[in-house]
């Protein structure tokens, strides 16, 4: 009938109380428009006469009524199953409108399609809960992290066999670190160099710090080397490395100092020439694990005191660096 105000809201509303059916003397049989817990959840009229639960009929699987003989085939519907369950109040929620509640508890397997948003924590309880991903097709999974300025991801790249952490709600537009399926993981952005020198540094000059010139860059992950300088872009422990390869030691020297200078500290290796010959196609290692700040930056040089400014430096020099941590 017409009101005045606005529409009614959209609410719940109460499902069918009672089920009808038409006997035919033969089929025994009937599916129910509600699941029923057991026999006495329903009552049931034939021909009007009440049925006794349980021995006129039966609820098999909560959905079939089942009569021990098989109702008249009397003219119009004479089978009438009224839902006793029901007065408890269960109703049914429209399937076009929003579900909202403040709490709830749900028992059983929870299927939902389609984009969902969940506010607030989320627990997986039990004992040995598990959450999973994909429904084991070839597609790729991905959960993101959601930033105010990045997002990230972990995902699975399904084609590749492999688990990848990256930058982007984009499986694989950046990607900082791969799992593949041998169990190998790379770092992909990790810092790191590699430099060498093509041309012979000839007659090194002595007494005072000759810093190495590095005019081959053979790698630079991440570009933080130039100018035969490494600069650190992150604070951290940083693996550093070099090799000098040199012809004509002088043996008059005093000593040579080979060193790794960053801008916290300078690591040394001291060669003592004392009781030496002069030596041609030597190699002289030092590694350090530094500690750098962001910033720091890492060059090699030499030292030779004393003596004649006859060493030469060739190609086998090699400056190489890391992130380890």
């Amino acid at each position: 009938m017409p009101y005045i105000g606005n529409a009614s809201a959209n609410r719940f509303v109460a499902s069918k109380a009672a089920t009808q059916f038409s006997g035919d003397g033969s089929t025994t049989a009937f599916t129910l428009e509600h699941s029923v817990g057991a026999d006495e959840d329903i009552l049931v009229s034939v021909d009007g006469v009440i049925q006794e639960p349980s021995v006129a009929y039966a609820v098999s699987n909560g959905t079939t009524l089942t009569f021990t003989a098989a109702p008249s085939s009397n003219s119009g519907n004479n089978i009438f199953v009224y839902y006793l369950f029901r007065t408890v109040g269960t109703v049914s929620h429209p399937s076009n409108n929003a579900f909202t509640a403040t709490n709830g508890t749900l028992t059983g397997t929870l299927d939902v399609t389609g984009a969902s948003t969940l506010n607030g924590n989320v627990t997986l309880g039990g004992t040995t809960p598990t959450l999973t991903i994909g429904d084991a097709g070839a597609e790729d999974a991905k959960i993101v992290f959601d930033g105010n300025a990045q997002d990230y991801h972990i995902g699975l790249d399904d084609s590749a066999d492999s688990l990848t952490i990256g930058l982007g709600s984009t499986l694989g537009t950046t990607t900082h670190m791969k799992f593949d399926s041998t169990g190998a993981i790379t770092k992909p952005l990790q810092p790191a160099f590699s430099a060498g020198i093509t041309s012979t540094i000839s007659n090194i000059a002595i007494d005072s710090l000759q810093t190495t010139t590095l005019d081959n860059e053979i790698y630079d992950v991440n570009g933080d080397f130039s100018s035969n300088t490494f600069t650190a872009p992150v604070t951290g422990k940083y693996q550093l490395s070099a090799v000098f390869y040199f012809n004509q030691i002088d043996a008059s020297a005093g000593y040579y100092i080979l060193r790794i200078t960053t801008s916290n500290r300078s690591y040394d290796r001291v060669m003592n020439m004392a009781g030496r010959a002069d030596e041609n196609y030597s190699s002289y290692t030092i590694s350090v694990l530094a500690d750098m700040d962001v910033n720091d930056t890492a060059t090699i040089g030499t030292l030779q005191s004393g003596g004649a400014a006859q060493t030469d430096m060739t190609g086998g020099t090699y400056f190489t660096g890391v992130l380890v941590c």
